[in-house]
């Protein structure tokens, strides 16, 4: 199983790419194309059929990913 930061190294941003927007090693697949996809109930088979240079891994990438970005604290007071 892969750690946790070598799945978020797969994640890429670079300026002038997609935007800006996170993308997956490089390419041109963004972290949101593969999350909307898997939240229209897109199977994890499917998106690998679809995008022959992903991997397994990839897609963890994209859901530790955005587990991360919305682990906010909670304040309380």
């Amino acid at each position: 199983m892969n750690s946790n930061a070598s799945l978020l190294s797969r994640i890429t941003q670079t300026p002038g790419q997609c935007g800006g927007r996170p993308c997956i090693r490089g390419m041109r697949i963004r972290v949101t194309d593969i999350l909307e996809m898997l939240a229209e109930n897109v199977s994890v088979d499917e998106i690998l059929e679809d995008f022959p240079d992903l991997e397994l891994a990839d897609v963890q990438a994209c859901l530790l990913f955005a587990a991360r970005r919305t682990d906010f604290p909670r304040l309380t007071a």
